[in-house]
């Protein structure tokens, strides 16, 4: 990356995470997707009952194989054969887990979460139960303000997703959100994480590369 643009967007990054900190977040900054195993190792305790969100970025960032490690008792949303009841009940139990990881759709640089869900369980667990939440992004997910943060779900993640679950919604052939109705829409439940009263409950690992939609 050209100096130039590099000192702007390390300025961005300084202001996200002062304003990650004064909303009661926890923030880290690593540089690449491979200190983010070695930081949430350093958040987790052996034997801690761990559950995730569904995210392409812990895959992308090797959190899930770290899971599946044996060093903690996973509840796996991605194990091979899971009925839907079995997946039901996963995220029941996330609930009551001692750390639950995701990634968030968009950090703006008020040091706020943007998320939009379709079940609804991640942005739940967020919201309340884990002891600890931790939430890895990629730098793509920084946007400067609510407004642009919702313009990057509608254009980029939500049809992203809905490609990669081969939904049959308008946007995976429009390239945008189309408000839909169908019965396989993905957005339908949006949630913003403002100032938290839990303090440090939340603990964010900002990643200087792309991870995820």
């Amino acid at each position: 990356m050209d100096q130039h643009l590099k000192s702007i967007l390390d300025i961005k990054i300084r202001k996200t995470l002062e304003n990650l900190e004064k909303n009661n977040m926890v923030a880290f900054y690593v540089e690449t997707r491979d200190q983010v195993v070695p930081k949430i190792a350093e958040l987790l305790k052996k034997g801690d009952t761990v559950s995730v969100g569904g995210s392409m970025s812990l895959f992308e960032a090797g959190v899930i194989d770290h899971l599946r490690s044996g060093r903690y008792n996973f509840l796996d949303r991605y194990a091979e054969g899971l009925t839907r009841e079995q997946m039901q009940e996963i995220y029941r139990k996330s609930f009551f887990a001692d750390g639950y990881i995701t990634s968030t759709n968009a950090i703006t640089e008020n040091g706020e979460l943007y998320n939009v869900d379709g079940n609804g369980n991640r942005v739940a667990a967020m919201i309340y139960g884990p002891q600890s939440v931790i939430v890895v992004a990629g730098i793509n997910k920084l946007v400067r303000d609510i407004d642009e943060a919702v313009e990057r779900v509608k254009n980029i993640a939500a049809p992203a997703n809905n490609v990669r679950l081969s939904t049959k919604t308008p946007c995976i052939k429009t390239g945008t959100c189309m408000s839909c109705k169908s019965d396989q829409r993905i957005c339908c439940s949006y949630v913003v994480l403002g100032h938290q009263r839990n303090k440090d409950r939340i603990k964010v690992i900002l990643v200087g590369e792309p991870l995820g939609y």
